[in-house]
């Protein structure tokens, strides 16, 4: 079955990760999404671990790609990603601004050449602007946008998140631009040039904090475990584990401290509201946590899900890929890759009734598909 995409040429520059993200979510949906890399390859293909020689990170966010090795600084080589330009309806690159400009592959040229051409274009810090030269990747942008101010333990130091935060959601930023650019060629016949950066998308993904700051004009404090609108809502150790409840919606909390046997605590005036328990999380949580230690966490699990209260254990990674729901919803798929063999990979998250997306094509070798691209010219 076709997915969403079908007949979308996308022709993909970008390396590291950000821009590599984007690209596999249009291919999922069933774009034609080339690779093109340097006769070096991207970066990230030293990227450990390694299955036959294999990048494993790599080979997850370049999937249902074909690969194209150029060398841009080549005339011959120019000259046939022109020739792709005029057939191609996206172009993604993630350089620093200003490269693209001077490899004579800026947005005016580009446009010039094609006219339903959309250009997508991630930074670090944005193609304007003082911080616009700057080269950036997620440590630090964690560090700039406030996120780390507010991670990790109330007395810690600033914390990063281990997940490249920053460079995933600037790559789901740009695909609904890149989606949001070809919906407006509908009706203008022309593409445009559709940029983000790891720094704005990491900003804009801090709506509680940015929310109390615009609120109070104080500094959001660092929380630990807790939740900055909401309590009780956070991990709680069991007799064997972790696990965590999501009872700051009143119906929830008054059930929860029945179950606890302290079917009273909704009316003491410290827990009354979420308002309330908010500014006596602390308090609740000690409550809370000296019972929920008693029991285990399949325990308590059978016992929250039975009364209805949101929670959920804490999972290590391969739990995760054997849980049931994950596997139920087509989490983890399988690929045949030149070198490294059978490999698994992330599902689709996204489910589309109609023209569901999936996982068809494995990485490209470098350059593995050269003599199929260059002899279509697309």
């Amino acid at each position: 079955m076709a997915g969403a995409l079908d007949g979308l040429v996308v022709l993909d520059l970008t390396t590291h990760l950000s821009g590599p993200f984007c690209g596999m979510q249009l291919a999922d949906m069933g774009a034609d999404v080339i690779k093109i890399e340097s006769p070096q390859g991207d970066s990230m293909r030293g990227a450990p671990p390694f299955v036959e020689g294999e990048s494993a990170p790599f080979m997850l966010w370049n999937r249902n790609k074909r690969g194209l090795k150029l060398d841009l600084k080549n005339e011959d080589d120019l000259a046939v990603f022109w020739e792709l330009v005029d057939g191609a309806d996206v172009v993604l690159e993630n350089f620093r601004p200003g490269v693209m400009k001077r490899l004579g592959l800026g947005w005016e040229e580009l446009h010039a050449r094609n006219k339903r051409l959309v250009l997508g274009s991630i930074s670090g810090f944005g193609q304007t602007g003082p911080y616009a030269g700057r080269g950036g990747f997620d440590l630090m942008i964690q560090a700039m946008s406030g996120l780390m101010s507010v991670t990790g333990p109330k007395d810690g130091p600033p914390y990063r998140i281990p997940l490249a935060i920053s460079d995933v959601g600037a790559g789901l930023y740009l695909t609904i631009g890149v989606l949001s650019a070809l919906q407006a060629r509908h009706k203008t016949g022309e593409g445009q040039w559709v940029e983000t950066s790891l720094l704005e998308a990491t900003v804009s993904l801090g709506v509680y904090e940015a929310a109390n700051y615009f609120a109070n004009g104080l500094r959001p404090e660092k929380l630990g475990q807790a939740h900055r609108g909401s309590s009780p809502y956070q991990v709680f150790q069991t007799a064997d584990g972790w696990l965590t409840i999501g009872g700051a919606q009143q119906n929830f909390f008054r059930r929860l401290c029945a179950l606890i046997g302290k079917p009273d605590l909704p009316e003491d005036p410290r827990f009354k509201a979420n308002a309330d328990r908010v500014r006596n999380n602390e308090a609740i949580v000690a409550i809370l946590q000296a019972e929920i230690a008693k029991r285990t966490t399949d325990d308590w699990m059978a016992i929250l899900e039975k009364e209805g209260i949101p929670a959920g254990p804490v999972l290590h990674h391969d739990e995760v890929f054997a849980d049931p729901q994950i596997l139920a919803r087509g989490m983890v798929a399988e690929v045949e890759h030149a070198k490294a063999g059978r490999q698994k990979t992330l599902g689709v998250p996204l489910k589309l009734s109609a023209t569901p997306g999936g996982v068809s094509r494995p990485a490209p070798t470098l350059g593995q598909h050269d003599a199929e691209i260059r002899g279509k010219g697309r």
